[in-house]
């Protein structure tokens, strides 16, 4: 992680001036914070993503709601403020992946809500071999469930709730979908260990901690079971060959995660640029009106950072 200082310029002319030292420090750590930009907020990450050559990228299947700001540009994901999210990529389980993020705070926290970033391929390194063989050779399944209670609804995920419109996504996207009455059922195969599409570097990437059972809200876990048995959790992870994953695994890969996260408290003005694919990021858990846009660019299907070859 690099960090400059802009002294409240505005984000094109100071993005402008050090594009070159933004690209190289892309390059060689993953992420860089430009701390004070004046006027931040969605019109800020529209014009970076704008210099930096970024296409807006969509925000395809969320699992949660966010607000819609402009192209590419968002609010961050609707998630209990006391509860932290975990270490992960952002929309890995789609095959049009954002390879570009931004992150602009415009209002802070009272305590807490810091941004973690990874190195995924330092991460890659450091996890267990027998582990990262299993899941470089068989990918990471995501199953998800609409049920209409918890997390984003059918028209949120896909953009529509008319099912014939929902299943003609599902298939052009590699998603398999099956609706029993009114609740949607999806899985998708994903690669969990890709190739950086600009290097090649070997990286971890990919939701299967984030998205587990394992590191779900017990009492959430519980209720959903309760009430409509474990294969309708709104979110749950699987070895490629469609294996339960077991706890100590997550557990593992959070510890990891943990060994390798650089903190990054964020104050108004503070613009966070990252690269998707080699880094992964985290929220911790905060008190107060924490209010990041991000924004979402430079997308890539998610079959071309997938080979492994």
């Amino acid at each position: 992680m690099t960090v400059l200082a802009a002294d409240r310029v505005g984000v094109t002319e100071w993005i402008t001036k050090h594009r070159n030292d933004v690209r190289d420090a892309l390059a060689e750590r993953g992420s860089i914070v430009i701390r004070g930009l004046a006027a931040p907020g969605a019109d800020q990450v529209t014009e970076a993503l704008s210099v930096l050559g970024a296409a807006p990228t969509t925000d395809r299947e969320p699992f949660a709601h966010r607000r819609r700001y402009a192209d590419g540009v968002y609010s961050s994901t609707t998630w209990p403020a006391g509860q932290a999210m975990c270490m992960h990529h952002e929309s890995s389980y789609s095959l049009d992946v954002p390879t570009l993020l931004l992150f602009s705070c415009r209002t802070p926290p009272e305590s807490g809500g810091a941004l973690g970033l990874a190195d995924s391929a330092r991460v890659l390194r450091a996890l267990p071999r027998r582990l990262v063989e299993r899941f470089g050779q068989q990918g990471w399944i995501l199953r998800r469930a609409f049920t209409g209670e918890i997390g984003a609804s059918v028209a949120e995920a896909f953009g529509t709730s008319d099912r014939a419109d929902v299943d003609r996504y599902c298939r052009a996207n590699a998603i398999d979908a099956r609706w029993t009455g009114a609740v949607l059922h999806t899985s998708q195969h994903r690669s969990a260990v890709v190739r950086h599409p600009a290097d090649g570097m070997l990286c971890w990437f990919n939701q299967v901690a984030f998205l587990s059972e394992w590191t779900m809200d017990a009492d959430v876990r519980e209720f959903v079971a309760d009430a409509h048995g474990l294969d309708s959790l709104p979110f749950s992870t699987r070895y490629g060959n469609g294996d339960p994953i077991e706890e100590d695994v997550i557990d593992t890969i959070a510890g990891v995660y943990d060994e390798h996260t650089e903190r990054v408290p964020l104050s108004a003005g503070d613009l966070v640029v990252v690269d998707n694919v080699r880094t992964a990021h985290s929220r911790e858990a905060y008190t107060g009106d924490r209010d990041v846009v991000v924004g979402m660019g430079a997308p890539l299907r998610h079959s071309g950072i997938g080979d492994r070859s």
